[in-house]
Protein backbone atom coordinates (compact mmCIF):
# COMPACT_ATOMS: atom_id res chain seq x y z
CA UNK A 1 0.00 0.00 0.00
CA UNK A 2 1.36 3.35 -0.88
CA UNK A 3 2.69 5.67 2.20
CA UNK A 4 2.44 9.32 1.43
CA UNK A 5 4.05 9.66 4.58
CA UNK A 6 7.11 8.32 3.84
CA UNK A 7 7.10 9.28 0.05
CA UNK A 8 7.02 12.64 1.03
CA UNK A 9 9.77 12.26 3.25
CA UNK A 10 12.04 10.54 0.74
CA UNK A 11 11.26 13.32 -1.90
CA UNK A 12 12.55 16.00 1.06
CA UNK A 13 15.62 13.54 0.66
CA UNK A 14 15.72 14.65 -2.67
CA UNK A 15 14.72 11.57 -4.35
CA UNK A 16 12.43 11.34 -7.65
CA UNK A 17 8.90 11.04 -7.84
CA UNK A 18 7.87 9.08 -10.69
CA UNK A 19 6.97 11.25 -13.61
CA UNK A 20 4.59 10.40 -16.58
CA UNK A 21 7.47 11.18 -18.51
CA UNK A 22 9.26 8.64 -16.78
CA UNK A 23 6.50 6.06 -17.45
CA UNK A 24 5.96 7.16 -21.22
CA UNK A 25 9.57 6.64 -21.74
CA UNK A 26 9.31 3.00 -21.00
CA UNK A 27 6.19 2.76 -23.13
CA UNK A 28 8.64 3.91 -26.29
CA UNK A 29 11.01 0.69 -25.12
CA UNK A 30 11.09 -1.55 -28.39
CA UNK A 31 9.18 -4.66 -25.84
CA UNK A 32 5.95 -2.15 -25.95
CA UNK A 33 6.47 0.38 -28.82
CA UNK A 34 3.81 -0.06 -31.43
CA UNK A 35 5.33 -2.41 -34.80
CA UNK A 36 3.72 -3.07 -38.20
CA UNK A 37 2.17 -6.12 -36.98
CA UNK A 38 0.50 -4.81 -33.82
CA UNK A 39 -3.02 -5.53 -33.46
CA UNK A 40 -5.83 -2.68 -32.78
CA UNK A 41 -6.33 -3.71 -29.41
CA UNK A 42 -2.68 -3.38 -28.78
CA UNK A 43 -2.85 0.00 -30.51
CA UNK A 44 -5.63 1.25 -28.58
CA UNK A 45 -3.92 0.00 -25.66
CA UNK A 46 -0.97 1.71 -26.01
CA UNK A 47 -2.51 4.88 -26.88
CA UNK A 48 -4.36 4.98 -23.98
CA UNK A 49 -1.42 4.28 -21.87
CA UNK A 50 0.77 7.07 -23.35
CA UNK A 51 -2.09 9.65 -22.75
CA UNK A 52 -2.26 8.53 -19.03
CA UNK A 53 0.56 6.30 -17.95
CA UNK A 54 -1.26 5.70 -14.79
CA UNK A 55 -4.47 4.58 -15.96
CA UNK A 56 -5.67 0.95 -14.63
CA UNK A 57 -4.82 -1.63 -16.71
CA UNK A 58 -7.86 -3.96 -16.73
CA UNK A 59 -8.21 -7.55 -18.03
CA UNK A 60 -10.36 -7.03 -20.95
CA UNK A 61 -7.94 -4.43 -22.14
CA UNK A 62 -5.15 -6.85 -21.95
CA UNK A 63 -6.67 -9.98 -23.75
CA UNK A 64 -7.55 -8.05 -26.70
CA UNK A 65 -4.08 -7.70 -27.38
CA UNK A 66 -3.51 -10.65 -29.33
CA UNK A 67 0.11 -11.45 -29.36
CA UNK A 68 1.45 -13.03 -26.11
CA UNK A 69 4.63 -11.91 -25.75
CA UNK A 70 3.09 -7.91 -26.08
CA UNK A 71 0.06 -8.83 -23.62
CA UNK A 72 3.43 -9.84 -21.25
CA UNK A 73 5.60 -7.19 -21.61
CA UNK A 74 1.80 -4.75 -20.70
CA UNK A 75 1.69 -6.56 -18.31
CA UNK A 76 4.56 -6.33 -16.43
CA UNK A 77 5.45 -2.94 -17.64
CA UNK A 78 1.89 -2.23 -15.66
CA UNK A 79 3.27 -4.27 -12.23
CA UNK A 80 6.66 -2.72 -12.63
CA UNK A 81 4.30 0.63 -12.73
CA UNK A 82 2.38 0.19 -9.84
CA UNK A 83 5.10 -0.68 -7.61
CA UNK A 84 6.87 2.36 -9.18
CA UNK A 85 4.24 4.63 -8.10
CA UNK A 86 3.30 2.46 -4.54
CA UNK A 87 7.00 3.11 -3.30
CA UNK A 88 6.65 6.84 -4.27
CA UNK A 89 10.05 7.49 -5.51
CA UNK A 90 12.25 5.94 -8.31
CA UNK A 91 14.97 5.38 -5.58
CA UNK A 92 12.95 3.98 -2.49
CA UNK A 93 11.63 1.57 -5.01
CA UNK A 94 15.35 0.61 -6.65
CA UNK A 95 16.42 -0.19 -2.96
CA UNK A 96 13.53 -2.50 -2.60
CA UNK A 97 14.32 -4.30 -5.50
CA UNK A 98 17.78 -4.78 -5.14
CA UNK A 99 17.30 -5.71 -0.93
CA UNK A 100 14.41 -8.27 -2.30
CA UNK A 101 16.94 -10.98 -3.63
CA UNK A 102 15.94 -12.61 -7.17
CA UNK A 103 15.06 -9.98 -8.98
CA UNK A 104 12.24 -10.55 -11.83
CA UNK A 105 11.73 -7.25 -13.11
CA UNK A 106 13.08 -6.84 -16.58
CA UNK A 107 16.67 -5.26 -16.92
CA UNK A 108 15.93 -2.31 -18.81
CA UNK A 109 13.70 -1.13 -16.35
CA UNK A 110 16.45 -1.17 -13.78
CA UNK A 111 18.52 0.29 -16.56
CA UNK A 112 15.79 3.42 -17.27
CA UNK A 113 15.55 3.81 -13.51
CA UNK A 114 19.24 3.99 -12.84
CA UNK A 115 19.40 6.75 -15.63
CA UNK A 116 16.76 8.52 -14.30
CA UNK A 117 18.70 9.07 -11.27
CA UNK A 118 22.27 9.68 -12.05
CA UNK A 119 20.87 11.90 -14.60
CA UNK A 120 19.64 13.56 -11.22
CA UNK A 121 23.05 13.63 -10.07
CA UNK A 122 24.38 15.17 -13.16
CA UNK A 123 22.99 18.22 -12.34
CA UNK A 124 24.61 20.84 -12.17
CA UNK A 125 27.70 19.33 -13.02
CA UNK A 126 28.92 19.97 -16.33
CA UNK A 127 32.52 18.10 -16.46
CA UNK A 128 32.33 15.80 -19.60
CA UNK A 129 34.85 13.29 -17.77
CA UNK A 130 32.40 12.67 -14.95
CA UNK A 131 29.35 12.59 -17.18
CA UNK A 132 31.11 10.23 -19.57
CA UNK A 133 31.64 7.83 -16.42
CA UNK A 134 28.46 8.08 -15.33
CA UNK A 135 27.22 6.05 -18.09
CA UNK A 136 29.13 3.29 -16.68
CA UNK A 137 26.17 3.13 -13.46
CA UNK A 138 23.89 2.14 -16.22
CA UNK A 139 25.42 1.16 -19.85
CA UNK A 140 27.29 -1.88 -20.72
CA UNK A 141 30.76 -1.46 -22.02
CA UNK A 142 33.09 -2.97 -24.31
CA UNK A 143 37.10 -3.42 -22.71
CA UNK A 144 40.45 -3.16 -24.91
CA UNK A 145 43.23 -2.78 -23.28
CA UNK A 146 45.89 -1.15 -25.73
CA UNK A 147 49.26 0.00 -25.43
CA UNK A 148 49.04 0.03 -21.65
CA UNK A 149 45.99 1.98 -21.84
CA UNK A 150 42.35 0.79 -20.99
CA UNK A 151 39.57 1.95 -22.84
CA UNK A 152 35.75 1.69 -22.44
CA UNK A 153 33.31 2.08 -25.39
CA UNK A 154 29.65 2.42 -25.26
CA UNK A 155 28.61 -1.42 -26.39
CA UNK A 156 25.28 -0.48 -28.27
CA UNK A 157 27.57 2.35 -29.63
CA UNK A 158 30.26 0.15 -31.04
CA UNK A 159 27.91 -2.61 -32.23
CA UNK A 160 26.32 0.01 -34.45
CA UNK A 161 29.37 0.29 -36.36
CA UNK A 162 31.20 -2.30 -38.85
CA UNK A 163 34.25 -3.37 -36.11
CA UNK A 164 34.11 -7.47 -36.59
CA UNK A 165 37.04 -8.99 -34.67
CA UNK A 166 38.26 -9.29 -31.23
CA UNK A 167 39.89 -5.78 -30.87
CA UNK A 168 36.52 -3.32 -31.87
CA UNK A 169 37.52 -0.53 -30.32
CA UNK A 170 41.58 -0.63 -31.45
CA UNK A 171 39.60 -1.06 -34.99
CA UNK A 172 38.02 2.06 -34.55
CA UNK A 173 41.17 4.22 -33.50
CA UNK A 174 43.36 2.85 -36.40
CA UNK A 175 40.96 4.44 -38.88
CA UNK A 176 42.56 7.47 -39.99
CA UNK A 177 41.66 7.78 -43.39
CA UNK A 178 38.83 10.54 -43.87
CA UNK A 179 35.61 8.42 -45.53
CA UNK A 180 36.37 6.28 -41.82
CA UNK A 181 36.12 9.35 -39.85
CA UNK A 182 31.95 9.10 -39.76
CA UNK A 183 32.72 5.61 -38.52
CA UNK A 184 34.83 6.19 -35.56
CA UNK A 185 34.64 6.55 -31.66
CA UNK A 186 36.71 9.20 -30.61
CA UNK A 187 38.43 8.80 -27.01
CA UNK A 188 37.31 11.86 -24.75
CA UNK A 189 40.29 14.19 -24.30
CA UNK A 190 41.29 17.71 -24.02
CA UNK A 191 41.31 18.10 -27.82
CA UNK A 192 37.35 17.41 -28.28
CA UNK A 193 36.06 17.43 -25.12
CA UNK A 194 34.10 20.55 -26.61
CA UNK A 195 31.58 18.60 -28.57
CA UNK A 196 31.23 16.21 -26.15
CA UNK A 197 27.27 16.55 -25.95
CA UNK A 198 26.94 19.14 -28.52
CA UNK A 199 28.91 17.92 -31.65
CA UNK A 200 29.01 14.13 -30.89
CA UNK A 201 26.59 12.06 -28.84
CA UNK A 202 28.13 11.61 -25.54
CA UNK A 203 27.57 7.68 -25.59
CA UNK A 204 29.91 8.07 -28.57
CA UNK A 205 33.05 8.67 -27.18
CA UNK A 206 35.81 6.03 -25.59
CA UNK A 207 36.55 6.70 -21.80
CA UNK A 208 40.30 6.25 -20.90
CA UNK A 209 40.25 4.68 -17.95
CA UNK A 210 44.43 4.41 -17.37
CA UNK A 211 44.79 5.99 -13.99
CA UNK A 212 48.64 6.13 -13.97
CA UNK A 213 51.03 6.28 -16.94
CA UNK A 214 54.44 5.48 -16.77
CA UNK A 215 57.37 7.44 -18.24
CA UNK A 216 60.80 5.79 -19.13
CA UNK A 217 63.55 8.43 -18.35
CA UNK A 218 66.62 6.26 -19.70
CA UNK A 219 69.35 4.55 -17.86
CA UNK A 220 67.07 2.15 -16.17
CA UNK A 221 64.91 5.37 -14.90
CA UNK A 222 61.64 6.00 -14.99
CA UNK A 223 58.49 7.52 -13.51
CA UNK A 224 54.59 7.32 -12.89
CA UNK A 225 52.35 10.07 -13.38
CA UNK A 226 48.50 9.88 -12.37
CA UNK A 227 46.62 11.54 -15.57
CA UNK A 228 44.93 14.79 -15.27
CA UNK A 229 41.47 13.51 -16.63
CA UNK A 230 41.49 9.77 -15.00
CA UNK A 231 38.20 7.59 -15.89
CA UNK A 232 38.82 5.93 -12.64
CA UNK A 233 39.08 9.31 -11.03
CA UNK A 234 35.62 10.73 -12.70
CA UNK A 235 33.95 7.21 -12.18
CA UNK A 236 35.16 7.63 -8.47
CA UNK A 237 33.54 11.28 -8.31
CA UNK A 238 30.56 9.85 -9.75
CA UNK A 239 30.07 6.74 -6.85
CA UNK A 240 30.67 9.77 -3.81
CA UNK A 241 27.66 11.09 -5.16
CA UNK A 242 25.56 7.85 -6.03
CA UNK A 243 26.36 6.88 -2.34
CA UNK A 244 25.43 10.07 -1.03
CA UNK A 245 22.50 10.35 -2.48
CA UNK A 246 20.85 6.85 -1.01
CA UNK A 247 22.73 6.34 2.14
CA UNK A 248 23.09 10.03 3.11
CA UNK A 249 26.82 9.46 3.78
CA UNK A 250 29.89 11.16 2.79
CA UNK A 251 32.73 9.25 1.99
CA UNK A 252 35.92 9.67 -0.33
CA UNK A 253 36.69 7.48 -3.13
CA UNK A 254 40.20 7.81 -4.96
CA UNK A 255 41.66 4.92 -7.14
CA UNK A 256 44.87 2.46 -6.36
CA UNK A 257 47.27 0.49 -7.97
CA UNK A 258 47.47 -2.41 -5.40
CA UNK A 259 46.24 -3.10 -2.35
CA UNK A 260 49.01 -3.64 0.24
CA UNK A 261 47.15 -3.38 3.42
CA UNK A 262 47.98 -6.35 6.06
CA UNK A 263 44.66 -5.11 7.97
CA UNK A 264 43.02 -5.38 4.94
CA UNK A 265 39.35 -5.88 6.43
CA UNK A 266 36.49 -5.31 4.08
CA UNK A 267 36.25 -4.79 0.35
CA UNK A 268 32.91 -4.88 -2.33
CA UNK A 269 32.70 -5.66 -6.02
CA UNK A 270 31.31 -3.48 -8.21
CA UNK A 271 30.73 -6.51 -10.75
CA UNK A 272 30.40 -9.83 -10.76
CA UNK A 273 33.67 -10.67 -11.61
CA UNK A 274 35.23 -8.35 -9.80
CA UNK A 275 33.49 -9.79 -6.41
CA UNK A 276 35.57 -13.14 -7.04
CA UNK A 277 38.43 -11.41 -7.61
CA UNK A 278 39.05 -9.21 -4.51
CA UNK A 279 37.84 -12.54 -2.48
CA UNK A 280 40.56 -14.86 -4.03
CA UNK A 281 43.07 -11.96 -3.70
CA UNK A 282 41.75 -11.30 0.07
CA UNK A 283 41.72 -15.65 0.60
CA UNK A 284 45.88 -15.44 -0.53
CA UNK A 285 44.24 -17.58 -3.40
CA UNK A 286 46.76 -16.95 -6.50
CA UNK A 287 44.88 -15.91 -9.60
CA UNK A 288 46.40 -17.31 -13.29
CA UNK A 289 47.44 -14.38 -15.69
CA UNK A 290 44.03 -14.20 -17.47
CA UNK A 291 42.06 -13.26 -14.71
CA UNK A 292 44.41 -10.53 -13.38
CA UNK A 293 44.57 -8.67 -16.76
CA UNK A 294 40.81 -8.55 -16.04
CA UNK A 295 40.73 -6.36 -12.89
CA UNK A 296 40.58 -3.13 -14.34
CA UNK A 297 40.94 -0.57 -11.70
CA UNK A 298 41.12 -0.50 -7.70
CA UNK A 299 39.80 2.40 -5.48
CA UNK A 300 40.04 3.01 -1.83
CA UNK A 301 36.60 4.20 0.14
CA UNK A 302 37.16 6.12 3.05
CA UNK A 303 34.05 7.31 5.52
CA UNK A 304 34.41 10.81 6.26
CA UNK A 305 32.70 10.20 9.20
CA UNK A 306 33.86 6.81 11.13
CA UNK A 307 31.09 6.61 13.27
CA UNK A 308 28.58 5.87 10.51
CA UNK A 309 30.51 2.57 9.85
CA UNK A 310 30.05 -0.89 11.83
CA UNK A 311 31.77 -0.56 15.30
CA UNK A 312 34.13 -3.03 14.38
CA UNK A 313 35.20 -1.51 11.33
CA UNK A 314 35.13 1.69 12.39
CA UNK A 315 38.41 3.79 10.78
CA UNK A 316 39.37 1.66 8.76
CA UNK A 317 38.85 1.53 4.75
CA UNK A 318 36.88 0.02 2.25
CA UNK A 319 38.86 -1.80 -1.19
CA UNK A 320 36.73 -1.36 -4.69
CA UNK A 321 37.58 -3.43 -7.47
CA UNK A 322 36.65 -2.89 -11.06
CA UNK A 323 36.92 -5.94 -13.69
CA UNK A 324 35.65 -7.08 -17.30
CA UNK A 325 34.27 -10.17 -18.19
CA UNK A 326 36.16 -12.95 -20.31
CA UNK A 327 34.32 -11.22 -22.91
CA UNK A 328 35.77 -8.20 -22.54
CA UNK A 329 32.52 -6.43 -21.37
CA UNK A 330 31.98 -4.08 -18.15
CA UNK A 331 28.41 -4.28 -16.11
CA UNK A 332 28.55 -2.50 -13.40
CA UNK A 333 26.27 -3.12 -10.56
CA UNK A 334 26.20 -0.41 -8.53
CA UNK A 335 23.82 -1.70 -5.92
CA UNK A 336 26.61 -3.53 -4.52
CA UNK A 337 27.74 -0.29 -2.69
CA UNK A 338 23.98 0.31 -1.26
CA UNK A 339 24.17 -3.73 -0.23
CA UNK A 340 27.73 -4.22 0.87
CA UNK A 341 28.73 -1.09 2.73
CA UNK A 342 29.69 -1.57 6.31
CA UNK A 343 27.01 0.87 7.70
CA UNK A 344 26.21 1.40 11.00
CA UNK A 345 23.54 -0.15 12.17
CA UNK A 346 21.49 2.79 13.55
CA UNK A 347 21.97 4.39 10.08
Amino acid sequence: MNDPTRASANRSRGWLAPTDAFLRSLLALPELAIVAESCHGERRLHQALAANPRRRLDTEELAAVSDADARENYATFASFRDALLSAGTLEAHYLALMRSGPIAVPPIFIERTVEAIVAHLLEGHTDPFERRAAQLLHREQRITLRDGRVLAADRDAIDRLDTAGADPIGTLLRRGNPQARERTLPVLGVDNVQSFGVEVDERSFVLDLTHEVENELGHGLKFTMVRTHSGLGALACMLERWISHFLHIETTIRPLQKIDDPAWSWHIGLDVGASAILDDLYRGTALDDSRVHRLLGLFRLDFSSPGEMRTDLAGKPVYLGLAMSEEHTLRLKPQNLLLNLPVAATM
